[in-house]
């Protein structure tokens, strides 16, 4: 990854949050008196990333207030945080992230925030991919960030494969109960409908990839986002227009070369494009290959979830239509 200095930034946007935060606090007391007169206040939880957010929403229910800080269509990789991140923060009683190094601005937004409560790794459990940053950008993020998976090679889209979802959510259920033990028994009930759910997903990718024959099971897609999917339903992943689970590398002319020789002699069929990265790399080498480009209301959610209310708004209803959209184009 390339990683810009911040410390100036959140410094600066520390001390603007504090002062938002000293202008409202008549206004969140009044808040939480109501919320205590009507039978409670919502545990408030700031939640990273759309995936986990929306993960967070659905163990918790209606006793969680959710603060998303990654909006859809966001790249979480490049992600800058606001004033008004620092001061959700600041104001959570627990943190969820989604761990695996995905967000490397948290840990100094926390400190600058001066959160003391709860910080829920998602990840923790799962079993990580190989793969990822050079050794030797891995080597300057250990040192510049001194964060706790610097250095490794792993890859942070772990929620792509169901099981590990599955995970994340167990991981996040212990999370909430152990900050508000009176609803442990509300996030228990809802982790066991949910986690239903999840098991229904992937029963249901595993019987759509069944129908596609074992030779046209091959993925090219913007940035490789997609490792654990393709191993969990035995995809073949031919290439990413980014060489890199991160989006900030780049193509070198011979790699590009090497794409598009590596496209058309394994007869895949199509180049998948990504909701939250721009189209038009993809669609240049997609050009020289003489496949199709799959994107538009079609694109993939590598890095995020669609719009709010929307089905793919939910990672459930992503899933589905990542799954719907490689069978269909990769069959037809």
């Amino acid at each position: 990854m390339k990683h810009r200095p911040r410390i100036f930034w959140i410094a600066a946007a520390a001390a603007t949050a504090t002062v938002l935060a000293g202008c409202g606090s008549g206004n969140d007391e009044a808040g939480q008196a109501s919320s205590a007169a009507s039978g409670g206040t919502p545990l408030a939880v700031v939640a990273t990333t759309p995936e986990v957010a929306d993960f967070v929403r659905n163990v918790g229910g209606s006793d969680v207030a959710v603060t998303q800080i990654i909006k859809p269509n966001v790249d979480p990789h490049d992600y800058e945080p606001t004033p008004a991140d620092i001061q959700a923060i600041a104001s959570a009683k627990v943190v969820v992230k989604s761990g695996v190094g995905l967000e490397e601005w948290l840990d100094r937004t926390i400190e600058a925030s001066g959160f003391k409560g709860a910080v829920v790794d998602s990840s923790q459990g799962v079993k990580l991919r190989e793969g990822g940053h050079h050794e030797e950008e891995g080597e300057e993020h250990a040192e510049e960030e001194g964060e706790e998976h610097a250095g490794e090679e792993h890859d942070p889209h772990i929620w792509h494969n169901p099981q590990n979802a599955k995970m994340m959510v167990t991981t996040i259920e212990k999370g909430l109960a152990a900050a508000d033990s009176a609803k442990a028994a509300a996030f228990a009930k809802n982790l066991s409908t949910y986690s239903a759910e999840i098991d229904k997903l992937d029963a249901d990718n595993e019987t759509a990839f069944a129908k596609l024959p074992a030779g046209d099971r091959k993925l090219v897609t913007n940035h490789d986002a997609f490792g654990y999917y393709v191993d969990r339903y035995k995809l073949e992943f031919v290439g990413s227009v980014i060489p890199s689970i991160d989006t900030s590398a780049e193509l070198s002319a011979k790699q590009l070369s090497d794409l598009v020789t590596k496209i058309k002699a394994t007869g895949t069929k199509a180049i998948f494009t990504e909701s939250s990265l721009p189209p038009k790399s993809a669609e240049a080498i997609a050009q020289q290959a003489g496949v199709k480009v799959i994107g538009g209301e079609d694109a993939l959610f590598g890095d995020s979830l669609g719009a709010p209310g929307t089905p793919e708004g939910t990672y459930l209803g992503a899933e589905r239509h990542n799954t719907e959209v490689i069978v269909s184009a990769l069959g037809g």
